[in-house]
């Protein structure tokens, strides 16, 4: 049995794996990639991570695991004082911590969803968005983005107008590309459970959920309309995830604009299935 652990920007997960299948994930809300300045983590993020961490370690061994891995992405790459965010985690969970590139983060993601497939595989994460095409079992474009749900939120004030600009900025240059398009990470599996109005995340259902473009588009601007209070009363919202997930339908819905796609097809399966194929352990 084997634990994956990722260190995200908006939220640390937990993937317990044996026998070929995810045996069950876990989810923990910390904005670490929250309260930024001068590229420096905030304190008080770094100890929520680092204690998570910890709690997930713990829970991952008492159910059986053998070996447990964790990798952090944008949020921890990216700031400046991320040695002292990695020994805080050494010191509260005993990992060390696998610092993935942007580009190892979109390849991790694209393993998720695709396996050894093609396609094109969107991650809009916390702070930053990647975007893999494969064909042909090769990889043809590969950029990560640096702006995801929790900095557009904050630089944008969760004002629909603002956000609309800088992603048009930001995805400027993304060309459009052939192919299914495959979404990851929780701003899509969260938006497919509004989709659905699942009052319990349902991974059988979400998976392999198509959301429109027109229907993707009319989603974030009913966000965008509605307070964070208002919001979490929708069915489906994942309170957690209530101010942020405006901002993250905007860039999803700009990248699938930007690709020239018709929607996209969220996975359930992401970067910790992908972790798992890169670092040859299945």
């Amino acid at each position: 049995m084997i634990a994956i652990i990722d260190i995200g920007s908006n939220s640390v997960r937990l993937m317990l794996w044996a026998d070929g299948k995810t045996i069950f994930k876990r989810i923990l809300t910390t904005r670490l990639g929250a309260g930024v300045e001068n590229r420096c983590l905030a304190k008080p993020a770094m100890v929520r991570s680092a204690e998570a961490v910890s709690y997930f370690y713990h829970e991952a061994v008492k159910a059986g695991a053998e070996k447990v891995f964790a990798f952090a992405t944008a949020a921890v790459r990216s700031a400046q004082n991320k040695d002292e965010f990695l020994r805080l985690v050494k010191e509260t969970a005993g990992l060390n911590v696998d610092v993935v590139s942007g580009e190892e983060e979109a390849r991790l993601a694209a393993l998720g969803a695709l396996g050894r497939g093609d396609g094109i595989v969107v991650d809009v994460g916390g702070a930053s968005s990647e975007v893999i095409c494969v064909r042909n079992g090769e990889t043809v474009f590969a950029k990560s983005f640096p702006i995801g749900a929790v900095t557009l939120t904050e630089k944008s004030k969760d004002n629909g107008q603002n956000a609309e600009r800088c992603v048009h900025e930001i995805f400027g240059a993304l060309p459009c590309m052939a192919g299914k398009v495959y979404a990851v990470g929780g701003t899509a599996t969260q938006l497919a459970c509004l989709m659905l109005e699942l009052r319990e995340y349902d991974a059988e259902r979400v998976h392999g959920y198509f959301i429109a473009k027109d229907a993707l588009s009319g989603l974030k601007e009913k966000l965008f309309s509605l307070t964070v209070g208002e919001r979490k009363k929708l069915i489906g919202m994942e309170e957690s995830r209530a101010d942020v997930i405006a901002c993250g339908a905007c860039i999803l819905s700009e990248i699938t604009k930007k690709l020239g796609a018709d929607g996209i097809c969220v996975s359930d399966c992401d970067n910790l299935e992908g972790y798992l194929y890169a670092r040859g352990l299945v």
